[in-house]
């Protein structure tokens, strides 16, 4: 099968074309045809190196998958050769006591698609049969891939774990992100008001057109925090969500109010916030939530009101599976120029 692979770590041009042998299901798997991934950060930091990460060369990034299932392996119900699919990327063992309570997300022996196993820049992709979800009639691929882990990211952070409630304030740092796109639509749906900070001028413009409630430019406002609890009425809002880390960390604790929750499930700019001071944790009684991924049950959830059109992944180009192409995409999202989710169809590479 033709894959894109990297055979040692570094920038985009490590991304190439290769010949690879066609995987095929065990007991409880299915082989899918891919014919939409889409881009995640997690790419660009697989690619580049985790120090913890210890990977089967070569290996093949991507972990939003939505194609069809050509095989079906031994011990597989549900599921038949023919059925469009999106896939959950969260891999799990089903039998420790995290997967038996439902809470497959923090299983022992997981994995992420795509970063601690081969993934779905490939022709191919073999995954549990419990991974995959039934496509309604004509839900395009694409979206499907673009919604798949930011969407259920976002459930899980805010959701699950966050335990948003309708009336409150969410602040969401930074625009542009597919996690924060998806967020940002979660938070309006279960009744919050949004308050997110955009780069720049344009995207503050793409995220009211979102439905956010207020929009703080930062190239032209650099003290967001201050903005923020002006905007509050100097009671802060009750959750940020802050992806970036940081570069931001301490800004988004002072905009919370006493009480109030942040949410992390990453840290584009680094993780050793070198500003932090934890006296503001205990003093405001402030709660940190780390969230990944999320569980089956998430997955199930939150993709039905995709299906619904309750929910709608924002996709800012779609790109040819090819060796330029998927270079391209690494090399727009490194440089932030990017609103929403960048797409590979598979079908325009074959």
């Amino acid at each position: 099968m033709k894959a894109i692979v990297f055979y040692q770590h570094g920038g985009p041009e490590v991304l190439q074309a290769a010949e690879l042998p066609t995987p095929h299901p065990g007991p409880g798997e299915v082989q899918v045809r891919v014919h939409a991934c889409a881009m995640n950060h997690l790419d660009l930091w697989v690619r580049r190196g985790i120090p913890s990460l210890r990977l089967e060369m070569p290996h093949i990034p991507g972990s939003d998958v939505a194609g069809v299932v050509t095989e079906v392996g031994p011990e597989v119900s549900g599921v038949q050769v023919g059925d469009r699919v999106v896939v959950n990327a969260t891999l799990s063992c089903g039998e420790c006591e995290f997967c038996l309570r439902g809470e497959d997300n923090r299983c022992r022996r997981g994995a992420i698609l795509g970063e601690h196993v081969r993934g779905g820049y490939a022709e191919y992709v073999v995954v549990p049969a419990r991974n995959v979800l039934k496509l309604p009639e004509g839900f395009p691929y694409e979206e499907a891939a673009a919604a798949s882990l930011v969407f259920l990211t976002a459930w899980h952070m805010l959701i699950t774990r966050g335990g948003l409630r309708p009336g409150e304030d969410v602040l969401i740092v930074g625009a542009g992100g597919g996690v924060n796109t998806a967020a940002l639509q979660i938070a309006k749906l279960a009744g919050a008001r949004v308050v997110v900070v955009a780069s720049n001028p344009e995207k503050a413009e793409r995220v009211r057109a979102l439905g956010a409630d207020h929009i703080i430019d930062r190239s032209q406002e650099p003290d967001w925090s201050r903005a923020v609890w002006q905007w509050t009425g100097k009671r802060g809002v009750d959750v940020v969500v802050d992806n970036v880390g940081q570069a931001t960390w301490m800004k988004s604790i002072r905009c919370l109010r006493p009480g109030g929750r942040l949410l992390v499930v990453g840290a584009t700019s680094g993780p050793n916030p070198e500003d932090f001071d934890i006296r503001y944790v205990f003093s405001r009684q402030i709660s940190i939530l780390g969230s990944t991924m999320g569980t089956r049950d998430d997955f199930r959830t939150v993709m039905g009101l995709v299906f619904a059109g309750r929910l709608r992944p924002v996709i800012d180009r779609v790109l040819p599976f090819t060796e330029e192409g998927v270079r391209e995409g690494h090399r727009l999202l490194e440089g932030g120029a990017v609103f929403g989710k960048i797409v590979f169809r598979m079908d325009e590479g074959r």
